[in-house]
């Protein structure tokens, strides 16, 4: 007797069966499967020739604002060559608002203590002078304009510290040196001998931006020394690069505040990291000399990855990583301030990228990730 053939299932599914190897071939394929189209509105943000795949940088700077964990980014710019060939803001942040700068301002300041000395006026290798520090027998005497620049003063300025109220920018600022911040910051006591060790240091920047001030202003009132300074810092930077939005803000004394409180838009300060970029000149003038610009970037006895005023792109013995040094020209430089306002300024690639927004601490590393990508599309790292 003849035995049934039991159907064939595999005849009846043969078009599934095709489909899912095609499947599995496009699997097993090499490499990663091909990513979606950039959207227009992100290209847009990109020039047409923007010096790399106009794609890929526009992709780089979407994820500064879309990459998860990066925090809130509101404007970036990249700069190749002097020109703009990205930029983008959230939308409750157009082109034309002033973003403040937090201890970005502290670039700004260690500038115009550079005007000052070209103009003959300090010397980085003399006593600071602070009236206060060069009574007979105080140690403080002993720093000099150089250790204020490079941040090893030797000054009790703890910096970040917890419980956040006795941290010394806080109290300079909001507690009980808020009204003549200088004097606050040069009251404190030497806790290590002048030059000797890096300590990060707000009221540093302050004490600096009050030399420069009564330079200009000597024994004038308060309201007198902000006019002076706020017309200083127009007439020798703003005007000559034209960033026509900077300004600063001044405590009751009528100091500058310049360890945190310079107020510029992202094009203004993507024209300051130029500046740097081309040696402290605009148009071929020399706003203030190349050499400043030089010693700005080169790294402080104390601390590899720290300048004058300046953060550098290099590996350190203390474990800091707020730049990429893995990743990056050890030539590249920055000026970082909280919440994760950067501008990254990579003179060998003739790059200058701009960042702000608000990150915490935590989002910070994954923000930093993201703008690495940007310069890592560039030749010359």
């Amino acid at each position: 007797m003849s035995r049934r053939q039991p159907p064939n299932h595999l005849a009846r599914h043969a078009p599934i069966a095709c489909a899912l190897s095609l499947a599995i071939a496009a699997c097993a394929q090499d490499g990663p499967p091909p990513e979606p189209p950039v959207p227009p509105e992100v290209l847009e943000t990109v020039v047409v020739e923007p010096g790399v795949s106009r794609e890929a940088l526009a992709r780089a700077v979407d994820d500064v604002f879309t990459a998860e964990g990066v925090g809130e980014t509101r404007a970036v710019i990249v700069m190749r060559g002097g020109e703009v060939v990205a930029e983008r803001y959230a939308e409750d942040f157009p082109a034309d608002t002033r973003h403040i700068g937090w201890s970005m301002s502290k670039s700004v300041t260690g500038v115009l203590i550079g005007m000052m000395v070209a103009d003959g006026k300090l010397r980085l290798d003399d006593a600071a002078p602070v009236s206060t520090w060069q009574r007979s027998g105080d140690p403080r005497g002993e720093i000099t304009l150089r250790h204020l620049l490079q941040m090893r003063s030797g000054l009790r300025h703890e910096e970040m510290a917890d419980p956040v109220y006795t941290s010394a920018e806080v109290r300079m600022m909001y507690l009980d040196g808020r009204d003549d911040m200088a004097a606050w910051a040069k009251a404190q006591p030497l806790e290590h001998e002048p030059g000797s060790t890096f300590d990060y240091s707000t009221p540093t920047s302050v004490i600096l931006a009050d030399i420069a001030t009564n330079l200009i202003a000597p024994d004038a009132s308060a309201e007198a020394r902000q006019v002076a300074m706020a017309e200083f810092v127009d007439a020798r930077l703003a005007v000559p690069l034209g960033m026509t939005s900077l300004v600063g803000e001044y405590d009751a004394a009528g100091t500058l505040v310049g360890g945190s409180s310079f107020w510029a838009t992202a094009r203004d300060w993507a024209l300051f990291g130029e500046f740097l970029r081309n040696g402290g000149s605009v148009s071929g003038a020399q706003i203030v000399p190349r050499g400043w610009i030089d010693f700005m970037r080169t790294p402080s006895p104390a601390a590899e990855d720290y300048g004058a005023q300046l953060w550098l792109n290099r590996a350190n013995e203390a474990g800091r990583d707020y730049l990429f040094a893995q990743a990056g020209p050890d030539s590249a430089f920055a000026m970082i301030g909280h919440l994760g306002q950067y501008v990254i300024v990579s003179p060998q690639q003739r790059l200058t990228v701009v960042r702000l927004g608000k990150s915490d601490d935590a989002e910070r590393a994954p923000l930093v990730d993201e703008l690495a990508d940007i310069f890592a599309l560039y030749p010359g790292r």
